[in-house]
């Protein structure tokens, strides 16, 4: 790969001095033009050189929200610009999620295997979402997760006959609407009186013993049975 432009954005002189020994052991093709230690000194320096390459940490001056805007902004103003986030947040997920939408194009923690030629090169060669070891990990976890939770959803919905609209009424009762306002969901074809009695049909299918149980207790069966999951418990649109 022909030589590449790098500015390193970290505010801690000890892990940029970490920083850039990786770089200049590890990665001969990198020319770092200049590094930054917050905000102010960052754009200073890009307006000066564009890099084709910024290596960027989250956490500057004790905030996390500062790199987001760095990278939201940069991938505005300068979109050929590669943003390789190198962080230490290694338990803040919200945060990964919120730099991925702000344009990054991957995350390398600061755990494990640390930066690696291998990632640096995928990303200067157009390779989205380059991630290191220690975040794929939990993301195949995260992936697992869901594919079991809906595995366990087809299932229950199968085994104890719910349909579409079972589901939907649950699942809206669980957000604490009221059969009035089920009633009114765009393609929910029943009234009050019907979801009353699809209601009683769904306590006789979900509880061996039928009697005194209410609207919350059905949805808290609901839920322990997996025909509901909690983490993706949203309503439909209006």
């Amino acid at each position: 790969m022909d030589q590449f432009k790098v500015i390193i954005v970290e505010d801690v002189p000890l892990e940029l001095k970490g920083t850039q020994g990786i770089i200049r052991n590890d990665i001969p093709e990198a020319d770092i033009i200049g590094t930054a230690d917050n905000e102010q000194a960052y754009w200073r320096l890009i307006k000066q050189q564009q890099p084709d390459l910024v290596l960027l940490d989250l956490g500057l001056g004790g905030s996390t929200t500062v790199g987001v805007e760095i990278c939201r902004q940069t991938k505005e103003m300068y979109p050929h610009v590669r943003v390789l986030i190198f962080t230490g947040e290694i338990l803040n997920e919200k945060l990964w999620v919120d730099v991925l939408d702000a344009g990054a194009d991957g995350i390398i923690l600061k755990t494990g295997e640390l930066l690696t030629r291998g990632d640096v090169l995928a990303v200067m060669s157009g390779k989205q979402l380059v991630f290191n070891e220690p975040i794929l990990r939990k993301i195949v976890e995260r992936f697992k997760h869901s594919v079991g939770s809906e595995l366990a959803k087809q299932e229950a919905m199968v085994a104890y006959e719910i349909d579409e609209y079972d589901e939907r009424f649950l699942r809206h009762l669980a957000l604490g609407y009221t059969k009035e306002q089920i009633t009114q969901l765009r393609g929910m074809p029943f009234g009050v009186k019907s979801l009353e009695k699809r209601q009683n049909e769904l306590v006789q299918k979900l509880f061996p013993d039928s009697r005194g149980v209410n609207a919350t207790r059905l949805v808290v069966r609901a839920l322990e049975l997996h025909i509901l999951d909690l983490e993706n418990l949203e309503a439909d649109e209006d």
